[in-house]
């Protein structure tokens, strides 16, 4: 179904890509820091299951409608950045309270953790726009079928994701729960991932495309 020398050139070009800090990798570092470990590893699900959709419109033409249709960008650009905003408020207002022996931290639930991820990749109209421009690179017209190759190697694309994007989650939950011992740096915590969450947004706005 696929070639297997693209495959294999798409399999590292795609790790390279994943492991390159980007602005799902700081979302999910900024929840982890929030929530604890399991908190990011759902935010790092909710980013894959919002790839997986971006994957399937690209296979299926649906993210074309961006190209045809310039005004339908920008309406998602400036609504992705207002929720990331949103969550930068929430998190600026969260107190940080230290947690306990024993006690999960404070910070959002973990299956909200797995919605705003899902959200906050499918308000991002740059995931659509790299779809169509890296995945078909990677397609062999000749041996036929191009949708269910691009399928192939969009859920391969997201797979990498997920395993890097879950690690970190992890890593950067865990290292979170050591230092929330304090309520001086549960509060700086909450402050990184407001920061970050507005980073995220500014960047939305400012580079278009």
């Amino acid at each position: 179904m696929v070639d297997t020398s693209l495959y294999a050139a798409f399999v590292v070009a795609a790790f390279a890509l994943c492991v390159t800090p980007g602005p799902d990798m700081m979302f999910i570092v900024a929840m982890g820091g929030r929530g604890g470990p399991v908190t990011g590893l759902m935010a790092a699900a909710g980013v894959a299951t919002g790839a997986l959709t971006h994957a399937v419109a690209a296979t299926l033409g649906l993210s074309a409608l961006f190209t045809a249709l310039p005004a339908l960008y920008h309406v998602l650009r400036w609504a992705g950045a207002a929720y990331l905003l949103y969550l930068a408020v929430k998190s600026f207002r969260d107190r940080g309270e230290p947690a306990g022996e024993g006690t999960a931290p404070a910070g959002p639930g973990r299956l909200r953790a797995f919605w705003q991820g899902v959200v906050t990749n499918l308000l991002n109209p740059k995931v659509i726009l790299f779809n169509i421009a890296f995945l078909p690179q990677f397609v062999n017209p000749s041996m036929g079928h191009p949708m269910a190759q691009l399928l192939v190697l969009g859920v391969t694309l997201v797979l990498i994701g997920l395993a890097v994007d879950a690690s970190v989650g992890l890593l950067s939950g865990r290292l979170a729960n050591l230092l929330r011992r304090s309520r001086r740096v549960a509060r700086g915590l909450n402050i990184f991932s407001g920061t970050v969450f507005t980073g995220l947004a500014v960047r939305l706005i400012a580079v278009p495309k």
